[in-house]
């Protein structure tokens, strides 16, 4: 359903679960740079009706979960922070065409397949983290994480043929993967 190409590493979670706050945090910033990026589309093409109030939607979903994250974040006694980020959006973006509409639908996918690594990470969160409170919150999220997976699809589906878009998604989807096996190991939702 996620179209991915890898899955984590089992262990992830275990690995991660020491670094907790930092994840955390990360996560609230991941929130935030996915509201801006619905955002930035909105306004780089204004002139694409079909995507407008989708990627509306989505920027106000994200914010929703950006002040969901940081209750979280304030209830365990963390502050939150600037982090370095992490190079996993910049290095997806390399494969971006340079001309439209190659260019849009290829944004479009690969925030498709952020919003499925996202999806399958807190799934991963949900059924292993050892604190139910946390395991609960992560449980909450996936349905959205995965709507917006879906939703960007069909938004590229609205600009080129379901058999042009799905065979870029599975190319997409394997560059996606190559950038996760040589992530940082980092506790980070994306590396």
């Amino acid at each position: 359903m996620l179209n991915l190409a890898s899955e984590t590493a089992p262990g992830w979670v275990d690995r991660i679960w020491p670094h907790i706050d930092t994840l955390l945090v990360d996560h609230a910033h991941c929130e935030k740079k996915a509201a801006g990026s619905a955002v930035n589309l909105m306004f780089r093409y204004p002139h694409i009706d079909a995507i407008l109030n989708p990627l509306s939607a989505i920027a106000r979903e994200e914010l929703e979960h950006f002040d969901l994250v940081l209750d979280v974040i304030r209830a365990r006694g963390i502050r939150f922070a600037r982090l370095e980020p992490s190079p996993y959006a910049g290095r997806l973006h390399k494969a971006l065409r340079p001309g439209d509409p190659g260019r849009l639908i290829d944004s479009l996918l690969i925030c498709a397949l952020i919003e499925a690594r996202s999806c399958e990470r807190m799934k991963l969160l949900a059924e292993g983290l050892p604190d139910p409170g946390l395991a609960a919150f992560y449980g909450d999220l996936l349905e959205s994480e995965a709507r917006h997976f879906s939703t960007y699809v069909h938004m590229a589906e609205a600009l080129a043929p379901r058999a042009d878009i799905q065979a870029r998604l599975r190319e997409l989807a394997v560059h996606e993967a190559a950038v996760i096996a040589d992530a940082p190991d980092e506790p980070r939702m994306h590396n």
